[in-house]
């Protein structure tokens, strides 16, 4: 029986809806419906399409992952060679290829530059006829690629459609397929977890991805595109320009960077490329630096090519984030809460903008998961501030009689029992205070500015206390004489007696702030505020059950388990006996019913400088009505507390639409 009219309309109807929200949410970044609602209209059009088979159309959105594993890749040669970039390492690399546009172009004007940030990604060709995507191909050498359309057609981000009427006829359209930091950590765990091998970095998944024989398996990976230019096409059917192109390649439904945009001569390619860095790490996709292009596609012929690289286009790479080097040892350091976690000394390598000498091996598991020896040559990354890890072992350079590397059964601190406890990853000193390594961290935590505010008891003087056996607990602080400070290496009889008054000046405190600066395991800022309202006295703290203790708002079983398991050593009790009788002290709370909590699930962000109060206050007050103080802004702030000079915190909070108070404004929501 033939499909009725009326399931036509709807069936075209479905998918021009599907298409349009496709558009909105990977091209536009501006989603219509929820997800839920997107997923209905899926699936009523699949159902149609199985009742009424003939409905089915091979640029329909259900037909995605419709193609059957293929045996081999077929060759593409590309009409228009892809070719590669020059590269710009430094500032006056970018300068001379400045000089050289402005030479052959006869100007000593500033060149208008598109310029976008680069993908670390798989470069690919799409080929719409009609509108139509018929084939996707990999860069390969440049000259010839693999065919990969039954790949890229799985990627949503790809229209299988062009959206408008004004497209070319032939349209061949270059991008990158990426996949994304998010994705590429899910995918890793949950690869892990199936004990299959995880990739390297999103670029290395990327590709893995692109080259699967069944598309399938293609679709289960989480991948994103990006178009950055034109192959094949008929030149007076587009703009002319390249920053107007990549405009009606939006238009037509093709997802393009929203950081592109263009500058002025090299100054303006330089404040780009700053730019661009600074907001690298807050990207949800790797970049590897910034792609400069003349955006007159009049001056692009007269430039020409050299070799096999334009010459109106130069890449202009940031520090590698990933590098090569050795390791010279693997040695195991023991923190402040008795983690003991191998780390890679290693020959000295500059990656990431720095000299990097140490690496993470984060625990036994990762140890043992990526095999890592001494003499062995590994792939070291180093992203912004994160601390550089050790990413993969380069196999086939290990040195012959290598050994497998094994946790110490024995502190290599205080000689103490190392334990790892049933279900944690990481194994664990048992000695407490009596290990020095513990007692220093500790006592650096117990000082710290959100913790009792110790002005002047930085690391250098705790060290020394430690190391000369004055201090062991931190109830020994508050002992400390004037004498005793000043005979320390550094130390002037003036700052001896600032930094006993600052300790006396500590011993008034909050509870919370007790209580966070005790170091119990997973009980940070707001965790303790929370106990200090629910609570209102440390006693009944100290005595709760977990059962009690798991009704505390954000708690739940392993915290819970943590703090019970804390209070119930006599070595910490008797800590804090100590602390008391020295005479720390804080004001009782009353005991906040849900009613008093009226900022409870509100998150606050603050910036500038306040007048009345200090930020700390402000976070501490936010925290006792039940908030909580956020360092940084995003789409799950409710407000942003402006003081003055408040910088780009401000910029982005307006560019998110997120409510922004002044200090009064604040003041008065803390009445």
């Amino acid at each position: 029986m033939p499909a009725p009219a009326k399931a036509k309309k709807r069936v075209q109807g479905l998918r021009d809806s599907i298409n349009h929200h496709n558009y909105r949410y990977h091209v536009l970044d501006d989603p219509e419906i929820p997800d839920v609602e997107y997923d209905r209209l899926v699936r009523e059009l699949t159902e149609l399409e199985q009742k009424y088979p003939e409905l089915v159309a091979v640029d329909s959105p259900t037909q995605r992952v419709g193609a059957e594993p293929i045996k081999s890749f077929a060759e593409v040669r590309h009409a228009v060679p892809m070719l590669s970039l020059g590269n710009a390492f430094t500032e006056q690399d970018l300068i001379d290829f400045d000089r050289r546009v402005r030479e052959r172009l006869a100007t000593e004007k500033n060149v208008e530059y598109a310029a976008e940030p680069k993908l670390d990604g798989v470069a690919v060709s799409l080929l719409y006829e009609d509108g139509k995507l018929v084939r996707g191909a990999t860069r390969g050498d440049g000259s010839t690629g693999e065919d990969v359309t039954h790949n890229v057609r799985t990627v949503n981000a790809i229209p299988l459609r062009l959206q408008g009427k004004k497209y070319p006829a032939t349209l061949e359209v270059r991008g990158e397929v990426y996949m994304p930091k998010a994705g590429f950590e899910a995918f890793n765990a949950r690869a892990r977890k199936a004990g299959t091998k995880p990739f390297v970095n999103p670029r290395n998944a990327a590709a893995g991805s692109l080259r699967q024989l069944d598309p399938k398996l293609t679709s289960e990976r989480p991948l994103a595109f990006f178009c950055y230019g034109l192959g094949q096409v008929d030149k007076s059917q587009v703009p002319g320009g390249h920053s107007a192109i990549l405009d009606g390649l939006k238009d037509w439904g093709l997802p393009v960077s929203p950081l592109s945009r263009v500058v002025q001569g090299v100054e303006g390619c330089l404040e780009f490329y700053a730019e661009t860095m600074e907001r690298r790490d807050g990207l949800p996709y790797d970049i590897d630096g910034v792609v400069y292009k003349v955006d007159s596609l009049a001056d692009q012929e007269k430039l020409g090519f050299v070799s096999r690289a334009p010459r109106w286009a130069v890449a202009h790479k940031f520090p590698a984030q990933e590098e090569l080097t050795t390791i010279r040892a693997i040695e195991f350091q023991v923190g402040r809460t008795g983690a003991v976690t191998p780390v890679a000394r290693l020959e000295p390598v500059f990656v990431g903008g720095v000299t990097v000498s140490n690496a993470t091996l984060h625990n036994m598991d990762e140890l043992k998961r990526k095999d890592v020896r001494i003499g062995d040559t590994v792939i070291i990354r180093r992203a912004g501030d994160v601390i550089p890890e050790v990413v993969q072992v380069v196999k086939d350079r290990r040195p012959k009689r290598t050994r497998k590397i094994t946790m110490p059964k024995k502190c290599p601190v205080c000689g103490s029992d190392v334990i790892r406890p049933e279900g944690e990853a990481v194994a664990r000193c048992t000695g407490g205070f009596v290990c020095s390594a513990q007692r220093k961290e500790a006592i650096k935590h117990f000082a710290g500015r959100t913790a009792m505010d110790i002005e002047g008891l930085g690391s250098r003087i705790v060290d020394q206390l430690v190391d000369n056996d004055i201090v062991s607990t931190p109830a020994d602080i508050f002992s400390l004489t004037q004498e005793q400070i000043a005979a320390l290496e550094r130390m002037a009889e003036k700052s001896a007696g600032n930094l006993v008054e600052a300790v006396k000046k500590s011993k008034s405190t909050t509870l919370a702030h007790f209580l966070y600066a005790l170091g119990i395991r997973e009980v940070g800022e707001a965790t303790a505020q929370n106990l200090a309202n629910h609570f209102g006295k440390l006693e009944p703290i100290q005595h709760a059950t977990q059962e009690q203790l798991e009704e505390v708002p954000d708690i739940g079983p392993i915290v819970a388990a943590h703090i019970v398991g804390f209070f119930k050593q006599a070595h910490n009790r008797k800590v804090i006996k100590a602390l008391l009788k020295a005479g720390v002290k804080w004001p009782v709370l009353k005991v906040r019913k849900p009613k008093d909590l009226r900022l409870a699930g509100k998150t606050f962000v603050l910036t500038g400088s306040l007048r009345k109060m200090t930020r700390r206050d402000a976070k501490a007050r936010i925290q006792e009505l039940g908030g909580r103080a956020s360092g940084s802004v995003s789409a799950k702030t409710d407000y942003v507390v402006a003081g003055d000079k408040p910088g780009s915190t401000l910029r982005k909070a307006e560019e998110l639409a997120i409510p922004v108070l002044s200090e009064q404004e604040l003041a008065n929501l803390l009445k």
